[in-house]
């Protein structure tokens, strides 16, 4: 069952690590039309905030654009300036979790322990992602699910994918952030969008 908070999109974030500017539009067009319509731009790509305010411009409702390695209060208030809705982190930082919702946005901080989870979520976290999802392990998400709120929604970043969705779903998860099996810099546009396909089906056959 879909959690509230992707009532309106499929629960698979994009993580374009390394987009420029200049490709930014074109991936999100194949991203939107192959059914991925939450987007993240890590801050450690080049001039990741012309991207972001990019992406939104042409978004126009159709999908959430945010940003990724959200790092300092100062980052998302940039964020918000240029257009954007989420702040995803590695980490969970109380500080940028909590400027996060004074400015109305999604926070998505990383997470790997219980203390970090309730730590993120006492802060005000909207979801929590757990990172790297491949080192925690199923086993490991299904034992701290068992203690987190029901209403919370989590998501397995760092290893997941259309091979295994499947099996992080059995063990609570709600939603996946997919980076190098989606983007990686040099691939064009429509490699994306094929590769935006392969996952969405993927998804779908798991769900």
């Amino acid at each position: 069952m879909t959690h509230p908070l992707f009532a309106h999109h499929r629960p698979l974030v994009a993580i374009l690590r390394g987009i420029t500017p200049g490709e930014a539009e074109a991936v999100f067009e194949e991203l939107v039309a192959a059914g991925i319509t939450l987007i993240e731009v890590p801050l450690n790509s080049p001039d990741p905030f012309v991207s972001i305010e990019r992406i939104a411009k042409r978004s126009n409702g159709r999908a959430k654009v945010g940003a990724g390695t959200v790092l300092t209060e100062a980052h998302v208030v940039a964020v918000k300036d240029v257009g954007g809705e989420i702040i995803v982190s590695p980490n969970a930082n109380p500080a940028v979790i909590a400027r996060t919702k004074e400015l109305r946005l999604e926070s998505y901080p990383g997470v790997f322990t219980p203390t970090e989870a309730f730590a993120a979520l006492e802060a005000g976290a909207d979801a929590l992602k757990f990172f790297p999802a491949e080192l925690i392990g199923t086993s490991g998400i299904k034992a701290i699910k068992a203690v987190l709120p029901k209403h919370v929604p989590v998501m397995a970043v760092g290893g997941a994918g259309a091979s295994n969705f499947a099996d992080f779903l059995k063990a609570g998860c709600d939603g996946f952030g997919i980076g190098s099996s989606l983007y990686k810099p040099g691939l064009t546009a429509a490699e994306i969008g094929a590769r935006a396909r392969e996952l969405v089906t993927a998804y779908d056959a798991a769900i």
